[in-house]
This record gives C-alpha cells, structure tokens and sequence, in this order.
C-alpha cells in the first residue's frame, strides 16, 4: 500500500504492463504518450451582447501509447496483432499500467480501454557486435482513459 505521508516521488522504472488483467506482459522497457486532451468547442450565439465566443466542453481524445521491450521467446504480441487484423473490433482489450513503489506495491495505475494495436516496429539488427539489446516497439491505439480506474 501507498505510504500516504511519502514526499518523495516515484521513479519512473518501476512498473508493470498488464493487458487484459493478465500476469505483467514480457518486461517493457519503456512507456511513453500517456495522455488525455479535452477539447473546447467554441460557440457564439446570435442574442449575446458582446462579440466573443464562449468555450463549451467537446470531445476528448487519447494519444496514442507506445511500449518498448527487449525482444523474447514470447509471440503474444503477434498473436494480438494477428487477432486485430482478423477479428477487427472485437481484438479491443484493456490495457493497465501500474506504477509501483520500492517495495513493488502498486501507488498509482493508468487503465486503458478500448486498445487496438497500430503499429509494430521491428527491433534495427547490425552485425556490429555493440552488446545492444533487441528492441520491439507497439504503439497503441486506446478510447479512454481512466485513472485510477474506470468505474464500475
């Protein structure tokens, strides 16, 4: 459980990826593009008294997420993307990023509904022999948003 007291911040290694409640998914590296928009519509209307708009609350949107990994032994990835292309719609999942504190209790998650996968990029192979792990990277395409979670 969250220390409620704690000042200090979190670092930014220490969490999980989960994709449709199960086990953490193959150790991701990186989490990036987080993030919700809310959109303001403006409207003016022909009996106001002063010439300027007003700003009413439209759509929000969801960036889309980008998780990278060392590549594995692992095809879960492909199994999802191959589900995408042949299933369409119903291949949506919900994805859930955990941040966790020292002692890997989670203090903080981000739950994603609505996942579809855009794009895979392939890790760049160099015979070079530099020691360089194999990086595979998915971007991710979600509908909402929650934190902490979606309600019930």
């Amino acid at each position: 459980m969250a220390d409620p007291n704690r000042r200090l911040p979190y670092g930014a290694f220490n969490f999980v990826v989960k994709i449709d409640g199960n086990e953490p998914m193959g150790g991701f590296s990186d989490v990036s593009g987080l993030s919700t928009e809310l959109v303001a519509a403006e409207y003016r209307g022909g009996s106001f008294p002063e010439n300027h708009v007003s700003k009413v609350h439209g759509l929000h949107k969801v960036g889309d997420v980008t998780l990278k990994r060392g590549v594995v032994n692992s095809a879960d990835l492909w199994a999802w993307i191959d589900a995408a292309r042949v299933q369409g719609p119903k291949a949506k999942r919900t994805v859930v990023i955990q941040m966790l504190a020292e002692d890997r209790s989670p203090v903080q998650q981000w739950t994603l509904t609505g996942v579809m996968p855009l794009k895979y990029t392939a890790p760049t192979f160099a015979a070079k022999g530099s020691g360089d792990v194999a990086m595979e990277e998915l971007v991710l395409s979600s509908e909402g948003l929650y934190f902490p979670a979606p309600a019930a």
